[in-house]
């Protein structure tokens, strides 16, 4: 199931880390804290706050916001570039979520949040993007119709070990069609990421593509999946036959 806001006020996240044993970084709420403090200094202390959003934070900001609206940002594109070795996936099979990769354009859902409530929002979107370091808060210039403006948003860290640079279609397809984790499958993410920029009037055609790709691995999987099942069922069948017979 996605995360929900009580989650993240109960740092669930951190929970679910620590109980695997992952070997990951993880920060805590005081180095969370100061990082959100580092970014916020060439923010004004008594303005409103744009966030843009280009995956799950479409579909499930889980954060308090007074406006939202589409818009674009250059230099960076969409991609299935981190490993997900936990929410979406196990260590032994990760899944694939999304960061902002170098290069090309992204057109988003962007988020004001108000500034009296900058302080405890960001502090739940950090636990949730920014506890095992695999992304950096970064200004970004967002276009909106005639306007242009200054927001935050989180872009995929390379030197990171879960970053997994232009992985081959192939390669993304069977992980994102196959792993699961606690959280849920990582199909489901893509899905549902597809359909929150379709119902934000966004078309991405290569995450469009990606999601017709997942979903016919995952009819082929299920139609020999069930060939197998029925093929088990007649031996067990004809075993248990051979067996009475004798």
């Amino acid at each position: 199931m996605p995360l929900t806001r009580a989650d993240l006020q109960a740092s669930r996240l951190q929970a679910m880390i620590r109980e695997a044993g992952l070997d990951l970084p993880l920060w805590s709420d005081r180095e969370l804290q100061t990082s959100i403090d580092q970014t916020l200094q060439p923010h004004p202390p008594d303005g409103d706050l744009w966030l843009f959003a280009y995956g799950s934070l479409i579909w499930n900001p889980a954060f308090h916001y007074c406006e939202r609206q589409v818009g674009k940002i250059y230099g960076w594109h969409r991609r299935f570039c981190l490993w997900a070795p936990l929410g979406r996936g196990t260590p032994e099979h990760p899944g694939l979520v999304l960061g902002l990769d170098r290069g090309g354009s992204c057109q988003g859902v962007v988020y004001r949040i108000a500034a009296a409530d900058i302080a405890a929002e960001l502090l739940l979107l950090w636990r949730r993007e920014m506890i095992v370091g695999s992304y950096i808060p970064r200004w970004v210039t967002v276009f909106a119709g005639s306007q242009r403006f200054p927001a935050l948003t989180f872009v995929t860290n390379p030197g990171h070990d879960c970053y997994a640079g232009k992985l081959p279609l192939p390669t993304t397809v069977h992980h994102i069609a196959t792993a699961q984790g606690q959280i849920g499958p990582c199909a489901e993410y893509l899905f549902q990421t597809v359909a929150g920029l379709t119902a934000a009037g966004i078309r991405d055609r290569t995450l469009h593509h990606l999601a017709e790709q997942v979903s016919q691995r995952q009819q082929v999987a299920g139609s020999l999946g069930a060939q197998l099942s029925r093929e088990e069922a007649a031996r067990f069948s004809g075993g248990d036959a051979a067996r009475t017979c004798a």
